[in-house]
């Protein structure tokens, strides 16, 4: 299943071509998937409190058109690979008249307090995590 997270582009977000600077995005990117955790139902307070942490571990993205201040944007996140440590979050931005801005595939994987790859534990497997057939 697909979330989305609507949000708007401001002024200090743009670079000196007046759109959106290329690294503005994983901010966006962020923001929708911790949008897409608390709507799945995630409790990312409560795996910190457990002594485990979601890292990103890699982002492959891909710019596809500019965005630019003022524009309405809605990020959309879906689940696409769950493991036994890890997974992959496929994340489109994309403005409200359609235009396709960015696409990424975030990789994250969950970590113990020495940061080292654990398991995640069994009570924060949300439904939400696991990869949908839609």
């Amino acid at each position: 299943m697909t979330y989305k997270t609507p949000l708007k582009v401001r002024t200090y977000e743009c670079d000196s071509y007046n759109h959106v600077n290329n690294a503005v995005y994983l901010n966006y990117l962020e923001y929708g998937r911790m949008d897409f955790l608390k709507q799945i139902g995630f409790d990312y307070k409560g795996i910190i409190q457990r002594g485990f942490y979601i890292y990103v571990s890699h982002v492959d993205i891909y710019y596809k058109a500019s965005a630019f201040f003022d524009d309405d944007l809605i990020v959309e996140s879906t689940s696409v690979k769950l493991k036994t440590v890890s997974g992959t979050i496929h994340q489109r931005i994309v403005k409200t008249d359609g235009t396709l801005c960015a696409e990424a595939d975030v990789t994250w994987a969950c970590v113990n307090r020495e940061g080292r790859p654990s398991k995640i534990p069994v009570e924060f497997m949300v439904e939400g995590l696991k990869p949908s057939a839609d």
